[in-house]
């Protein structure tokens, strides 16, 4: 969900080197496609191709998962990591070690971070995404106000006109943000992120500053239930989202009140989450130096 901010850092090259595909890939979380595909690989020279380092994987699509051998071009970041490579070597930035947060990226994907969040805003953890680059921690609020921005300045940059001319490159077929992009006509940019996340940011009369909407799925990622919550949020502000899923047995509503009243204290004593594998997932190394 943070790929159109963290290739803030590169706007500029990129903006002067890329086509409108290659820009709209840099974006995504994409199905793994064919087009996906030949689009991330555009970005780069092939004998640079062994530079990027995302995990090996299959394309998202169910038939591709049975038939193809992973490959690191199938992974869902592919696109983003050719950008951010790619950026790298037009900076000037040594291209080794891009995914860590000693590196140069991490230092000023940090700064547009604080672009919107102050300039003393420090994240309580850091730790590897699941593609391998650096991860701040931010509570839902603090992404709903960087989502924000986003709508604020999204003409400073190509990234907001990239995704809404090839919307089913930033995600594909049967993907709700690429179905939130075509339904909004230029006015909505969504991204899904991993384990639940929806991010939109709006451009809404009502909202002059931008409108920043994030939406967490409690126990991760659920495109069904997404999609209604979406839907009913568009809806709301007068953006009509088609609802694939037909709604059989047990039926969607959006009430308040959920936790009665007399239990919301005890709520906030629960611990939600559990602390992340150490061994796949911590830093060796203290990672607060670096920010």
């Amino acid at each position: 969900m943070m790929k159109p901010l963290m290739l803030k850092v590169f706007a500029d090259e990129l903006g002067a080197e890329l086509d409108w595909r290659q820009r709209a890939i840099a974006v995504a979380s994409h199905n793994g496609d064919a087009q996906h595909v030949e689009a991330a690989q555009s970005i780069l020279k092939k004998e640079d191709w062994g530079l990027m380092q995302t995990p090996l994987d299959v394309p998202l699509v169910q038939f591709g998962r049975q038939v193809r051998r992973p490959r690191r071009w199938f992974h869902t970041c592919s696109g983003e990591h050719a950008a951010l490579l790619r950026g790298c070597q037009l900076k000037g930035w040594e291209e080794v070690g891009y995914l860590l947060p000693q590196h140069p990226f991490f230092a000023a994907y940090l700064k547009e971070i604080r672009r919107f969040l102050g300039d003393d805003w420090r994240p309580l953890r850091v730790a590897r995404d699941g593609c391998g680059l650096p991860t701040l921690s931010n509570t839902v609020a603090e992404l709903a106000q960087l989502y924000a921005g986003l709508a604020q300045h999204k003409e400073e940059d190509w990234i907001w006109e990239a995704m809404q001319r090839h919307p089913d490159l930033v995600g594909g077929f049967n993907r709700l943000d690429s179905t939130v992009l075509k339904s909004g006509r230029g006015s909505v940019l969504a991204k899904e992120g991993a384990d639940g996340l929806l991010g939109l940011a709006i451009d809404h009369p009502d909202y002059p500053k931008g409108l920043g909407i994030v939406v967490k799925i409690a126990h991760g990622w659920n495109s069904q239930a997404t999609w209604y919550l979406a839907r009913a949020l568009l809806g709301v502000l007068g953006i009509e989202l088609r609802n694939p899923y037909a709604l059989h047995r047990q039926k969607a509503f959006l009430v308040p009140g959920i936790v009665p009243q007399q239990y919301l204290s005890t709520l906030e004593k629960i611990p939600t989450w559990d602390e992340w594998d150490p061994d796949t997932e911590r830093y060796d190394f203290d990672w607060k130096q670096y920010l």
